[in-house]
């Protein structure tokens, strides 16, 4: 499970401004395969989905529609794909899948579409085509680039529980009450989603993200669809080769879930890794005292972590100034370091010592100010204003694997990682919602089959450990696995910049044929 980090959202904010300088052939040029789409499966009722007509229209909404618009100026068009709520009742209610196009303009070369994921689970992928054909170089020209809005996701039909992103990664620290707490909020978030979704919850799964994604495929007119997925997009991928074999081309998979160990708890047994992506951290910021003054020494840096989050035990800490100031207490703490570590380069490092730095500050009991990107971190995680992704992602979670019901097996669990994981210990295991949700319809998918398909981890990865890629290189024998050394870094590809690992995967898309071996790339020095 991931939350998408202020950096990593910067990043695909700034990859959407990047389409306007794109130059791509007008969308009427957009073509399909001439022999048409795999069949629906037989005697399931599914034929009026996989054959629909899709209505390709502008990507902006209006004038105030930033995203759509760059789309649009990139020569992307938009659609919505109408598929079963309930696949096991395929003439019952529907709901709709938004979809961009950015065409191929290499025609004569044409390989088909490159369906993105970009994880989550529920992160939208709408807007997303024109950084990947950037990042895709000559390949990009030889592929219909597809963004998706997975089913209640984004722009597709909605599912909105009215949640803080935040409270999905929200910490128990160490003391019992802050622990109660945590079991009120979370039972209280699951209720509050129930009451409002009900009909709907038992339809949000993985399983039905993959049924879509066919139902894509063959709305497309296609045969075969390849795929670029990171993070959770990686296990929706593996899952989609299991129940769709034979209807997939070139598939890249960036920062893998091993498949065996998917379940709410995603971050249970994540520490190890983030703690050396911390430490990590705190040397990079003790060498830049004058500037963030959290200490000289890594060791003095994450000493001021830990009073800070000591300090936000004690009293709640504000920070920032009217109108927008915040109170962020022991289980809200956490989640700022947390969410910085995700990210080596110096961008993601600079917005980390900042934050800190402010909670520093706030520790003391002396005022603060907040920089526009911190508060707009803040505002991401603990408000109501992007609530609609905080809700999909739990409930995908909830609708996949069954989680643990009983609080005191979590309570156990922390109590258990404190010697060791004082600092996010009592994050990676704590309770949340998926404890009060009701049990999954299906049962989670297992690996069966082989497929071949290129994996990219690097080995510092903080919220996909890179052991998870290396399982799923095991499960997947004709897989190859392109490693990143010396990275701590969630998501490679297209993204961090890493011209080995750029080449490597774009070399594949372009020829359709995995290295014969698997092949490592190292983080330049600096």
């Amino acid at each position: 499970m991931t939350l998408l980090s202020t950096a990593a959202r910067r990043a695909c904010t700034a990859g959407l401004a990047l389409a306007a300088c794109l130059t791509v052939t007008p969308a009427t040029a957009l073509t399909t395969a001439a022999d048409g789409g795999a069949p629906a499966p037989a005697g399931t009722g599914l034929d009026r989905y996989y054959h629909q007509r899709l209505d390709w229209r502008g990507c902006a909404l209006g004038p105030d529609d930033r995203a759509g618009r760059d789309l649009e100026k990139a020569g992307a068009r938009c659609a919505d794909v109408t598929v079963p709520l309930d696949y096991a009742a395929p003439r019952g209610r529907t709901v709709t899948v938004a979809i961009s196009r950015l065409a191929a303009t290499d025609t004569r070369h044409r390989v088909g579409p490159l369906l993105l994921n970009g994880g989550g689970p529920g992160g939208p992928t709408l807007g997303d085509p024109p950084a990947i054909r950037a990042a895709m170089k000559e390949a990009g020209a030889r592929y219909d680039v597809i963004g998706m809005d997975p089913r209640f996701v984004g722009r597709s039909t909605p599912l909105d529980c009215g949640w803080p992103v935040g409270t999905a990664f929200f910490s128990a620290w160490l003391s019992r009450g802050s622990f109660e707490r945590q079991v009120t909020l979370q039972k209280g978030l699951a209720d509050k989603c129930r009451a409002t979704n009900a009909s709907v919850l038992p339809h949000v799964s993985t399983r039905n993200t993959a049924r879509d994604m066919d139902v894509i495929r063959g709305a497309l007119g296609e045969r075969k669809i390849s795929y670029l997925g990171y993070s959770y997009g990686t296990y929706l991928g593996t899952v989609y080769t299991q129940m769709f074999p034979g209807r997939y081309d070139r598939v890249v998979l960036d920062g893998a879930i091993d498949p065996r160990r998917y379940h709410p708890r995603l971050m249970r047994g994540v520490e190890p890794e983030n703690e050396r992506a911390l430490a990590d951290w705190a040397a990079w910021a003790a060498r830049r005292h004058d500037t963030y003054g959290l200490g000289r020494t890594r060791d003095e840096v994450l000493a001021t972590a830990d009073r800070v989050f000591e300090a936000s035990a004690r009293r709640p800490l504000t920070v920032g100034t009217a109108p927008e100031a915040f109170r962020l207490d022991d289980t809200q703490v956490p989640f700022v370091v947390f969410n910085g570590i995700a990210d080596d380069s110096d961008e993601a490092r600079s917005a980390l010592g900042e934050q800190l730095s402010v909670l520093a500050e706030a520790a003391a009991g002396r005022p603060t100010r907040l920089s526009p990107a911190f508060a707009e971190t803040l505002r991401f995680a603990l408000t109501g204003e992007q609530s609609h992704y905080g809700s999909v992602q739990s409930a995908i979670l909830c609708g996949d694997v069954a989680a643990p019901r009983d609080p005191e097996r979590y309570w156990e669990d922390i109590g258990a990682s404190r010697a060791e994981h004082r600092l996010l210990g009592s994050l990676t295991n704590n309770i949340g919602p998926c404890a009060f949700w009701d049990r999954p319809r299906e049962e989670p998918t297992r690996v069966r089959r082989d497929a071949p398909v290129l994996i990219v981890a690097a080995t510092g990865d903080p919220r996909t450990p890179y052991d998870g890629s290396v399982a799923l290189r095991g499960l997947l024998p004709s897989s190859r696995l392109v490693t990143l050394e010396g990275a701590n870094r969630h998501a490679v590809y297209g993204y961090y910049g890493n011209a080995c690992v750029d080449a490597k995967v774009n070399a594949y898309l372009a020829t359709g044929r995995l290295p014969a071996g698997d092949e490592v790339c190292v983080k330049p020095a600096g």
